[in-house]
């Protein structure tokens, strides 16, 4: 279930970037610091990183980088830029953000209001994809919805993972603090994990280009 690594020689070799470039994007905050993951090798002490994470931010670094400073690209890469995000009930069913059902649900569990800040709609995003993928009952999303209510204003700066295991009928959802490596008895099953800064990037990359299609549309109508 982890993340599948690569080595820093084969990341600069495949990226065609620099020793020097890859460490000036790490002191600009553009690479997380916890994406530089030391393992030990058989020549000594290596460094490597999550392939699809850091092979898909070098490549939105390369694409954005002539024309958005590289502050600008740190605070584009923040997580906590995301915290400015909201969207009316309106732009999420006509953008396909989230499903009615799951915003329905959310709905019944918290109030009744029409706008949402980034941290509903990534309860709501987290939830919709276990719903769609069918391994969440409704009585359990309340269980997702109050773990992600008391923690997700903590979660963004830290590598954490949400996890929903099952144990003979009875679900539990937590949050790791980090991205550490659990150990189940036989009996439990893992049922879905998810590392929160990755659902972050995903969520941000499709309000963006929801965001993007929508202006397409005005562009064409005007």
């Amino acid at each position: 279930m982890e993340d599948e690594l690569i080595a820093k020689k084969d990341l600069l070799e495949i990226t065609g970037i620099s020793y020097g470039q890859l460490y000036r994007w790490k002191r600009k905050k553009l690479i997380p610091e916890t994406w530089f993951i030391r393992k030990a090798t058989f020549t000594g002490q290596e460094t490597f990183f999550p392939k699809a994470k850091i092979l898909k931010r070098v490549q939105s670094i390369s694409e954005l980088k002539d024309t958005l400073s590289l502050d600008e690209l740190a605070e584009r890469f923040s997580p906590q830029s995301v915290t400015k995000i909201v969207l009316s009930e309106v732009e999420l069913l006509d953008r396909n953000i989230v499903s009615e059902m799951t915003l329905a649900i959310f709905k019944e569990f918290g109030s009744a209001r029409h706008s949402f800040d980034f941290h509903d709609l990534l309860a709501m995003f987290l939830l919709d994809h276990l719903l769609k993928a069918g391994q969440m009952n409704r009585a359990e999303a309340n269980d997702l919805l109050n773990v992600l209510k008391e923690s997700s204003h903590k979660i963004y700066d830290k590598n954490s993972c949400l996890y929903f295991i099952r144990k003979m009928g009875v679900s539990i959802v937590f949050i790791a603090a980090d991205d550490v490596t659990l150990y189940f008895d036989g009996g439990v099953k893992v049922i879905d994990r998810q590392l929160i800064s990755a659902s972050v990037e995903v969520l941000k990359a499709c309000i963006e280009q929801s965001d993007q299609d929508e202006n397409s549309k005005g562009d064409a109508q005007s």
